[in-house]
């Protein structure tokens, strides 16, 4: 999905009320609610990450954390109430995203498996076929095919699944109410909340994430961009540099360094931003 170096996505993660990385030598690091991710600490061979959300309507500051091994097995850890960490018998997984009450897991079949609350629709993945990579908004769910196209199910009252019309993508991402799509040539592509959705302009871009109500850009030089809520300064990013990797959570943002370190803005109400001390983040060179 990315240029000039960019790590793949998956190590770093942002939720709500809590932040996960991956070490190089496979362990993860958790900031933030302990409840949402339980034993993290005890993980080994990870070599992606993924973080639930907690709705923003409904904040009731339970979530959970998702973590892709290196033989395609993948663990689950924390609030379990639509059985969203219910992925024991899945193998064969090359990507992993988290939501609302919901993870997905992208096979290298290009498939995609599901589980947790299927109120919306978001868990009907189950005819996607050549998929590359995946991604969890609060109520919906969006598939990159393998030819740039991309498709969405779920709640779409903001339009945030009208994704038909897009081609030329290399990577997707999610928030609450929109959807954001990264195309070959650097450019970004959105749909839905229209804060979130003003990337237009942008340039050069070669990784982007979503947050609840924010959407934050890679360039290829290495600095970062920000759109849409600010309230807690989660877009306050104009000032980093060196970043190969960011992570958009409810209100607030990681950017990962290429020496491996991690920096963060916005709401650490709960210790999600307290990431400074963490090192050596950034996934093994072997994968699933």
């Amino acid at each position: 999905m990315s240029r000039a170096g960019v790590l793949p996505a998956g190590a770093l993660a942002a939720g709500r009320r809590h932040s996960v990385g991956v070490r190089a030598d496979g362990t993860v690091v958790l900031a933030g609610d302990p409840e949402a991710g339980p034993g993290v600490a005890s993980w080994r061979g990870v070599v992606a990450v993924a973080a639930g959300n907690v709705h923003v309507a409904a904040n009731t500051g339970r979530s959970h954390t998702v973590g892709l091994t290196s033989d395609g097995t993948v663990v689950a850890a924390g609030w379990n109430g639509d059985g969203q960490c219910d992925v024991g018998g899945w193998s064969g997984v090359v990507a992993v995203a988290a939501g609302w009450r919901r993870t997905l897991g992208l096979r290298a079949a290009g498939t995609v498996l599901a589980t947790g609350r299927t109120a919306e629709g978001a868990c009907a993945v189950g005819a996607w076929r050549d998929i590359v990579a995946i991604a969890c908004g609060d109520w919906h769910s969006v598939g990159l095919r393998a030819d740039g196209t991309a498709t969405a199910v779920g709640n779409g009252r903001r339009g945030q699944t009208d994704v038909a019309g897009w081609n030329a993508l290399v990577a997707v991402a999610a928030g609450h109410l929109h959807t954001v799509g990264l195309r070959r040539d650097g450019r970004v592509v959105a749909v839905g909340e229209p804060g979130a959705c003003a990337v237009g302009h942008w340039r050069d871009v070669v990784a982007v994430d979503a947050g609840s109500r924010h959407t934050v850009g890679v360039t290829a030089s290495g600095r970062v961009l920000a759109a849409g809520h600010d309230r807690y300064g989660q877009c306050d990013v104009s000032g980093w540099r060196d970043i190969v990797a960011v992570a958009a959570g409810a209100a607030h943002t990681l950017g990962l360094t290429a020496g491996g370190t991690v920096v963060s803005a916005g709401d650490d109400g709960h210790g999600q931003c307290r990431v400074h001390a963490w090192s050596r983040i950034g996934p093994p060179l072997h994968g699933p």
